[in-house]
């Protein structure tokens, strides 16, 4: 049996929105920026695979496809949005 761990996504779409309006609501309202960000090989502080491009850099848990940290343009993630997965992304390319 082989223990190493699943290969890593070489890319995804982080996709930011609005923040989170109600507990529970989805935050799909609408996309203020989407980025297409790709494997560095490192991994971020948050101990999770990095990803970067057009100017997202982004820590991604592959397992539960989410966002665990991310800057935007070297800056912390604007007040009151979110990043999230694009849906479909995220299968090992």
């Amino acid at each position: 049996m082989d223990s190493s761990p699943a290969p890593h996504p070489a890319h995804y779409t982080v996709v930011l929105r609005p923040g989170l309006a109600e507990p529970g609501d989805s935050a799909r309202r609408g996309v203020l920026r989407t980025a297409l960000v790709e494997a560095t090989g490192e991994f971020g502080a948050s101990g999770y695979p990095r990803y970067a491009g057009e100017g997202v850099q982004a820590d991604i848990d592959p397992e539960t496809r989410t966002v665990e940290a991310v800057t935007v343009d070297g800056e912390e993630l604007p007040y009151g949005w979110v990043a999230q997965l694009a849906e479909d992304q995220g299968l090992p390319t």
